[in-house]
C-alpha cells in the first residue's frame, strides 16, 4: 500500500479517535463514573456481581463500600477455577487466555485474565492509538515503508482444558490479524519460541536484512538484543543496518538506566522514543507527544481507576480515593476494575501524577519494591535519576543494578548496598558512590534525614558485579526474556544476597 494513502487512512481513523480522547480530556471524572457502571452493569449476573449485589449498586461511594480492595493473591483461587474451565465468575465471557506474569523473578507465577473484551477495546486499542498520536506528532514519519522489530515473550498451551497462558506480548501476537506480520518482524513462529537463546539467534539472522523502521520491546531485553545484532554485523550503529529506523516504543522498566546506551548505538538527533504504561492487567498510559517524559492516562479502555496515597498505604488509615480527588505530585498505589473483570485490583505499582488537567502522570514505582529498613522511604524513581545523574557526570554506563538494605548490628548503623553491573564503569567507584550518595540526599528528604552526620544510615556500599552476572542469574531461575525484570529495590536482602554469591 501506498505510503501516502497509508499515512491518509491513520489520518482518518487519528481524527475520528481524537473525537473520543477530546471526551475524557474534557470530562475525565464524568468519562470514568460512566465506564464504571457500564462494567457493574455487564457483570451483575457474574458470581461476583450477585455476591455483591451489583444490580443495586447506584454510586461510586456504594460500589467502593461494598467491593472489598483486593491484590492477586485475594483473586487467585477465583483466576485458578477460571483457568480450569469454569465461566462467569468475574466476567460474563468465556476467558481464553491468561498472561503470565511473575512481577518480580520470585518463582511464584501469576496468571490474570484477559478477556475478548480487554484485548479488543484496551490493549488494541492502545496500540492504535499510539501509531496515531506518534504519526500526528510526526507527520513526515515513513514508519509504515518498513517493519516494526518487536521482541515478545513465549505462548505455552495449559493442556488440561485449552485455556491459553502465556507472556501477554505472545498473546497479542497470537490474537493480531493475519495482515498484521507483514508489516513486523520477527514471524510469529520465531516471536513465540520458549526457549529464549535460540530465539535470539534466530530474531537476529530474520531481521538482520529487513528494513526495519520502529522497534517495540522492553529496553532491557531489547538493549540484549540489539547488541547481538551489532555483534553479527560488525557494526557500531543500528542506522548502519537499519537506515530508516526513526522511533522506539519502550516500556516495563525504566527508561532511564538504559537512555545513553541506545543513543550510543543510535546517533541520530531526531531519533524518537515513545513511552507507553502496560501490563498484564492491561494498557493504562501514553506518551503522546515527542520529547515528553510524561504519559497520558488513557482513562476511556474499560478500566476504571482508584488510587491510595503511598503516606497511608499499607497502615490503618488507608486511604482509597477515585481519580476526581488525586494531586499534583503526590504518589499514589494503583488500584483498577476493568472488563477483564479485575474488580477494584491492587496493580503494585506506584504512580505520580505531573498534571492534573489533562491528567498526566510518571511510573515512580512498585509498592513492594522501595527500601523502607529505616524510614528512608527511597522509590525506584530516586534511585533511576541519581544513577542517570551520577552516570553522566562520570561517564559511565549501566546493566543492571539492584539494592537491599544492611541492617543495623549492636550500635552499627544500617545502610543501602547496591550491586551495579557496568557496561562502561568508573574510573573512581568512590567518587561514584559519593555522588550517588548526595544525589540520594537531593532527592529524598527522608533519605538525606537519616544520613545526616551518618545518625542512622551510612554511606551506601557498591559492589561492582561482573559481565553477564544477572543475565546468568535470572537464567538460573529460568527468567530469561520477555516480561522478567530483575528486582530493583528490595527491604529484604534475598536477591542481593543470591546475587552476591554468584559474582565470582
Amino acid at each position: 500500500m501506498p505510503i501516502p494513502l497509508v499515512n491518509s487512512i491513520a489520518s482518518w481513523f487519528l481524527k475520528k479517535r481524537f473525537h473520543q480522547i477530546d471526551l475524557f480530556l474534557k470530562y475525565p471524572n464524568e468519562v470514568q463514573e460512566e465506564l464504571l457502571f457500564s462494567l457493574i452493569e455487564t457483570a451483575k449476573n457474574t458470581e461476583i456481581g450477585k455476591q455483591y449485589n451489583y444490580s443495586t449498586i447506584k454510586t461510586y461511594a456504594e460500589f467502593a463500600s461494598r467491593v472489598p480492595v483486593k491484590n492477586y493473591e485475594g483473586y487467585q483461587n477465583l483466576f485458578e477455577r477460571s483457568r480450569l474451565g469454569e465461566h462467569n465468575i468475574f466476567w460474563p465471557t468465556p476467558i481464553k487466555w491468561f498472561a503470565k506474569s511473575s512481577g518480580t523473578t520470585s518463582a511464584k507465577s501469576k496468571f490474570i485474565p484477559v478477556s475478548q473484551d480487554a484485548l479488543e477495546n484496551c490493549h488494541y486499542a492502545a496500540s492504535k492509538d499510539l501509531l496515531c498520536m506518534y504519526l500526528n506528532n510526526n507527520q513526515d514519519s515513513q514508519l509504515f515503508t518498513g517493519k516494526s522489530l518487536r521482541l515478545g515473550g513465549s505462548k505455552e498451551l495449559y493442556k488440561e482444558n485449552g485455556t491459553v497462558f502465556g507472556d501477554l506480548s505472545a498473546i497479542l501476537i497470537d490474537n493480531m490479524p493475519f495482515w498484521a506480520e507483514f508489516s513486523s518482524t520477527p514471524s510469529n513462529k520465531v516471536s513465540l519460541m520458549s526457549d529464549w537463546e535460540n530465539k535470539m539467534s534466530a530474531i537476529v539472522n530474520e531481521t538482520i536484512n529487513e528494513n526495519v523502521t520502529s522497534l517495540a520491546g522492553v529496553p532491557s531485553w531489547m538493549l540484549v538484543l540489539l547488541n547481538e545484532i551489532l555483534d553479527k554485523t560488525e557494526k557500531t550503529s543500528l542506522l548502519d543496518i537499519w537506515p530508516n529506523l526513526e522511533v522506539y516504543f519502550h516500556g516495563g522498566v525504566s527508561f532511564n538506566p538504559y537512555k545513553q546506551q541506545y543513543k550510543n548505538i543510535l546517533p541520530k538527533k531526531d531519533f524518537k522514543y515513545y513511552e507507553i504504561y502496560n501490563a498484564s492487567e492491561g494498557f493504562f498510559a501514553i506518551q503522546d507527544l515527542n520529547h515528553s517524559s510524561e504519559l497520558l492516562l488513557m482513562l476511556d479502555y474499560g478500566i476504571f481507576y482508584e488510587f491510595i496515597p503511598m503516606e497511608t498505604h499499607g497502615t490503618p488509615n488507608e486511604r482509597v480515593i477515585p481519580l476526581s480527588e488525586v494531586e499534583k505530585g503526590k504518589n499514589y498505589a494503583v488500584i483498577i476494575t476493568t472488563n477483564a473483570g479485575l474488580w477494584r485490583y491492587k496493580i503494585g505499582d506506584t504512580v505520580r501524577f505531573t498534571s492534573i488537567s489533562p491528567y498526566r502522570i510518571k511510573v515512580s514505582g512498585r509498592t513492594r519494591h522501595h527500601i523502607n529498613a529505616f524510614g528512608e522511604e527511597l522509590i525506584i524513581e530516586n534511585a533511576e535519576d541519581a544513577l542517570k545523574k551520577v552516570c553522566k557526570k562520570t561517564k559511565s554506563e549501566i546493566v543492571d543494578y539492584t539494592a537491599a538494605p544492611i541492617f543495623m548490628k549492636g550500635k552499627e548503623k544500617g545502610a543501602h548496598e547496591w550491586l551495579i553491573e557496568f557496561k562502561t564503569p568508573p574510573k573512581d567507584i568512590d567518587y561514584f558512590n559519593e555522588l550517588f550518595d548526595n544525589a540520594l540526599k537531593a532527592l529524598n528528604s527522608d533519605y538525606e534525614a537519616k544520613r545526616y552526620n551518618n545518625m542512622t544510615l551510612n554511606k551506601p556500599k557498591i559492589n561492582v558485579a561482573r559481565e553477564k552476572l544477572f543475565y546468568d542469574w535470572l537464567k538460573q531461575n529460568n527468567k530469561l526474556g520477555g516480561q522478567h525484570k530483575v528486582p530493583r529495590l528490595s527491604n529484604t536482602r534475598d536477591y542481593i544476597d543470591e546475587l552476591l554469591k554468584l559474582n565470582i
